[in-house]
Formats: C-alpha cells, sequence, structure tokens
C-alpha cells in the first residue's frame, strides 16, 4: 500500500472515528442529564470517578503497549501469526493487572457510605469482568485498525454503546434502588456487545471473497487463536521488544492522563458528591477534544506509523513520503488549532449558559461556571499536544522511547505533586490548571522533536501553528462581543434574552468561519480531499 492510499485509509478512518465519537458523546451527554434526575450525585462520582478509573486503568495497561507496537507496521513481510500470539497476551496480562486493582479497591481505598451507594464491592467485581471481556477482543480489533476495517469499528462500538445506554435507562426508571448494579450490569452490557460484533464480523469475514480482495493474511477462524509455529518464534521479539517500551511508557501516560481521578480517589482531596459534579464538569468540558481530536490521534498515528521509518533520519527516508507526513502535520496542526482558538474564545462567556441549561442550579452555581472557562483554555493545549504526540511516537526509534519514559516519569510526578497542591488551593479548578502545566511541557518537548526531526529538510510542518492575522483578528473580536453579550442579556433574564446571546454567538461564529474559509485556503482543500469521506468519494 503507497503513502496516498495510507493517508486515504486514515483519513477515512478519522472520519468514521470522529462520526462514532460525536455519537457516543451526544449519548453519554443525554444519559448523564437524564440519570442526574433519578440518582444521586455521591452515586455518579462513584461510578465515573472510582469504577471506571478502576476500568480504564486495567484496560489501558493491559492493552495500549500492545496496540502501538503491533500498527507500528514492519512492511509486508509482517508474520500476523506471531503478531496474534504476542496480542493474546493482554489477557493473562490483565487478569494479573485485574487481581491486584480488585484488591487496591476493595481494601485499600475508603469505601462509599453503603446507605447512600449500596452494592459498592460487588460492583468493583463486575467492572473488572466487563474490562476482562473488552480485552478478549483485542486480537480482532488490532487486526481490523491495521487493515482499515473501519465499518466493524463504527457499527461494533455503536451498538454496544446504545446498548449501554438502553440498559441504564431502563434499570434507571424501573430499578432506581439497585444503586451500583445498574452501571455494573450497563457496562458488561457493553462490552459484551463489543466483544460478540467483532467475533461474529470476523466469523463471516475470513476466507470470505472481500477478504481475499483485501489480501487479509488469515483464512480461517483458528488461526486467530494463539498457536506455535513450525520453525519459527512464538512471538515477534522484535515487537515484543518494542511492546516493553510501550508499556513503561503507557504506565507512566495513564498516570498523566487520569492523573486528577487518581488523586480525587487516592488522596480524597474532593468528597464523592464533589468528584460527581466535577467528573460531569470535566467531561462536558472535554466533550470536543475526545470525541474529535482523539480519533483524528488514534487514526493518523497509523498513518504516520506507516509512511516514515521509525527511528531513521530524515534524509534517509523517501522524499515523497516525509513530504506528504510535512504536509498532513501542517494541516493537522492548523485544523486543531483552529479549533481549539475557537473553543477558548466563546466558551469563556458560554459556560454557565451551558451548565444551566444541562443541569441546572446544580452545576451552574459554584464554581462550575469557572470550571468550564478554565477547561476552555485547557482544551487548546488538548488539541495541540495530540497531534504533536502523535507524531512523534510514530517517528521515534525504540531507544528514544525509552528515554522519553523517563520523561514522562518526571512529568507524572510533578503533576501528582502539584494537582494535589493547586487542588488544597483552588479546589475542583486546581486539577485543570495541573493539567495544563504538564500539557505545555509535554507540547514543548514534542515541538522540539518536530523541529530537530526535520531540521534538515525543506520542509517546515510547525508552520501550521501560524493562524491567519485576520482570523486572529475575528477570534478577538467574537470574545469581546460575546463577552459583552453575556454581561448584558444571560442569564437570569429570560429564555428571550438567552436566545438573543445565543444568537450573537452564533452569528459571531459564522463570521470566523467564513473568515477562515477565505484565508485557510490549504487548510479547508486539506479538509475536503482527507477528512470529510464524501468529498473522497469523489475525487477517487
Amino acid at each position: 500500500m503507497g503513502s496516498q492510499d495510507d493517508l486515504k485509509s486514515a483519513s477515512t478512518l478519522a472520519s468514521y472515528n470522529v462520526l462514532l465519537q460525536v455519537m457516543f458523546r451526544l449519548l453519554t451527554f443525554f444519559l448523564n442529564a437524564f440519570t442526574l434526575r433519578f440518582v444521586s450525585k455521591e452515586l455518579i462520582g462513584v461510578v465515573n470517578v472510582r469504577l471506571m478509573l478502576l476500568y480504564t486503568t486495567l484496560v489501558f495497561l493491559s492493552r495500549e503497549a500492545f496496540r502501538r507496537a503491533c500498527l507500528s507496521g514492519e512492511g509486508e513481510g509482517r508474520n500476523w501469526r506471531q503478531v496474534i500470539n504476542l496480542l493474546w497476551l493482554t489477557l493473562p496480562l490483565g487478569c494479573l493487572w485485574g487481581a491486584l486493582l480488585v484488591c487496591v479497591w476493595w481494601w485499600l481505598l475508603k469505601a462509599p457510605d453503603p446507605e447512600a451507594v449500596p452494592h459498592y464491592v460487588p460492583a468493583v467485581g463486575f467492572f473488572c469482568l466487563a474490562a476482562l471481556m473488552e480485552l478478549l477482543a483485542e486480537p480482532l480489533w488490532v487486526l481490523a485498525h491495521a487493515h482499515m476495517l473501519v465499518r466493524l469499528k463504527v457499527v461494533a462500538e455503536s451498538l454496544a454503546m446504545i446498548a449501554k445506554c438502553l440498559v441504564t435507562v431502563v434499570m434507571v426508571v424501573s430499578a432506581p434502588d439497585w444503586g451500583l448494579y445498574i452501571f455494573s450490569a450497563a457496562q458488561c452490557v457493553y462490552a459484551g456487545f463489543l466483544l460478540l460484533c467483532y467475533i461474529i464480523y470476523f466469523l463471516q469475514f475470513l476466507g470470505s471473497e472481500e477478504a481475499k480482495k483485501k489480501s487479509f493474511p488469515l483464512d480461517h477462524v483458528s488461526q486467530l487463536l494463539p498457536t506455535r509455529l513450525n520453525g519459527q518464534p512464538l512471538i515477534n521479539w522484535k515487537l515484543a521488544t518494542l511492546t516493553w517500551s510501550f508499556f513503561k511508557q503507557s504506565f507512566l501516560k495513564q498516570i498523566l492522563t487520569e492523573g486528577e481521578r487518581y488523586v480525587m480517589t487516592f488522596l480524597n482531596v474532593l468528597n464523592f458528591g464533589d468528584q460527581g459534579v466535577y467528573d460531569i464538569v470535566n467531561n462536558l468540558g472535554s466533550m470536543v477534544a475526545r470525541f474529535l481530536f482523539l480519533p483524528i490521534e488514534e487514526s493518523f498515528y497509523v498513518f504516520f506509523a506507516k509512511v516514515l521509518e521509525r527511528g531513521q533520519d530524515v534524509r534517509q527516508q523517501k522524499q515523497e513520503e516525509v513530504s506528504i507526513a510535512s504536509n498532513v502535520l501542517e494541516c493537522l496542526l492548523k485544523l486543531v488549532l483552529l479549533i481549539g482558538l475557537i473553543i477558548t474564545a466563546f466558551g469563556y462567556s458560554y459556560s454557565y449558559l451551558a451548565l444551566d441549561m444541562y443541569g441546572g442550579g446544580l452545576l451552574s452555581s459554584g464554581t462550575g461556571p469557572s470550571l468550564l472557562r478554565c477547561y476552555s483554555f485547557y482544551v487548546l493545549l488538548l488539541a495541540i499536544n495530540g497531534v504533536t504526540e502523535c507524531f512523534v511516537f510514530a517517528a521515534m526509534s525504540k531507544e528514544e522511547v525509552d528515554r522519553y519514559n523517563l520523561v514522562m516519569l518526571g512529568l507524572s510526578a510533578s503533576f501528582l505533586l502539584l494537582s494535589y497542591w493547586l487542588t488544597w488551593l483552588f479546589g475542583g479548578m486546581g486539577f485543570i490548571l495541573a493539567n495544563c502545566c504538564n500539557m505545555g511541557l509535554r507540547i514543548m518537548h514534542s515541538l522540539i522533536y518536530i523541529h530537530r526531526y526535520f531540521q534538515h529538510s525543506v520542509h517546515t510542518p510547525l508552520s501550521g501553528l501560524h493562524p491567519h492575522p485576520a482570523l486572529l483578528i475575528a477570534l478577538m473580536m467574537s470574545f469581546v462581543l460575546t463577552g459583552f453579550s453575556e454581561r448584558m442579556l444571560c442569564c437570569d433574564s429570560g429564555w428571550l434574552l438567552r436566545l438573543a446571546h445565543i444568537t450573537i454567538g452564533a452569528v459571531c461564529l459564522l463570521g470566523v468561519v467564513i473568515v477562515a474559509f477565505l484565508t485557510e485556503t490549504r487548510l479547508v482543500q486539506f479538509i475536503r480531499t482527507q477528512l470529510l469521506p464524501k468529498y473522497s468519494k469523489k475525487d477517487t
């Protein structure tokens, strides 16, 4: 597959991932708004912070390193039977992590009040079981991702999420006193549906005409299971070594990614009710980052890993592919920077209104609006960091990955200390401020690496971080106008003035989009040809 084909596949994958994440976040958005009417904020805090932290920690530490290594690419000669054998190690690793984490969650952490949050102990076990079920699908997920079977992921995760939402809604309405059993059952249903969809697809796909057209390396279901290979090592030891390097890095990255939840869980800086409110505000603030930036990062990591030779000097690689990678990186940086600036400019004036419409006085009173305003700036940093680290992780050699682990170790330690100190000073906002500091340091490291990577070539992808001056002026004017509109029209004078405030914001946003369309023509062309499936189909 050539670099242009890789780019097209990665772009299609990013587009479908964005649509999938939009659906996920909208479902979760409305689900949280619905469940807030039936359950306590303490229950929401235990589920969304403590139990989901158990789930994400177990899954991330068990599979992330394997995903990174097995999707890095070793050319056309890779032995997928060895890769499958390696990927099945995620399950025993998950069992080990599960046993350790369940013991910590049962006996070392303070349990919630059984009157306010019943059934905590069995819920921990059910969330661990759901995580292990999801790990069973890992070999199939990597196969699908590596061969760009994008519709499979969309369908599987969509059905799983819909099933989870239906179970939650039905049980919350019919049996709200079941407490954590409701969310435990929903999480198990999600993992079960996900696994079932992947199994059914590959049962039909393997050996089919479609598989032969795609030159799929496996043709029988038995090849999806771990097996001995005649005259060959059981696993690819080069991939195994790379997996170990990524494993050390993923452990540190998990602390950075979920750092505030670890601090809340292990240091008890906020009670369960405050944790619930913070988590809702956090999810609302990070919605765009999660459903837009994360899919782009995941999809274009695959593209960069396929196009670039890991650890090779830019002068020793195919210049055509280096040029394509540079152009794509520049356009991606400009795209996420523009989206981040828009969120920062408009988020300040619409944070209070958004929280009041979503959760009423429970969220809009107190520190909620301040948290969301601060998060608007943090989204800008998330946008830039996602793309820069996506490129850096795809281009680094094993030795560079190992050295970066030391950087991540320092960032992890400083983040935990900083978040505890800032939370003690500023409450929930301290988490966001600590995240901003760490994200800024990670961006700085990535920018230095990218600059050094391209310094001996004619390419300057970091110019994507320089938006057109007219666009900056439009954003500044929108910030001032919407700020004035909030002071004059929002939000205690009725819905008519609220609608007027929303209308002013919509007009300002339209103006910014028009200016961007006229000044960033290269970015517009990239979006039309690479990120929007309908334009890609027309071009082909």
